[in-house]
């Protein structure tokens, strides 16, 4: 089991990378704010793998539903800060 949730760990580790550089090439704001969504996702799903290899999961589903509610409270900031700027998909 151990080895299994190390193997979900290296492949959400190289998961992130790959949003990380969405982040920082990204053409537009958009891309890069998709790019963000992307890595706190997999981080929301790291926490609750490394809650499941620590048998502490109560604990970690917690922590997870805080960093949840933290992204999408930041996701929709910019996008109302974006909508009143008047920023465009071109």
């Amino acid at each position: 089991m151990k080895t299994f949730l190390f193997c979900v760990v290296v492949l959400l580790v190289i998961l992130i990378g790959a949003f990380l550089y969405r982040v920082l090439q990204g053409p537009t704001i958009f891309d890069r704010l998709l790019g963000h969504n992307g890595i706190s996702t997999k981080a929301i799903i790291l926490l609750i793998v490394i809650g499941i290899s620590f048998e502490r999961v109560d604990m970690f589903i917690d922590i997870s539903i805080g960093y949840a509610l933290l992204n999408l409270v930041g996701a929709l900031a910019v996008a109302k800060y974006l909508e009143q700027k008047g920023a465009s998909i071109e």
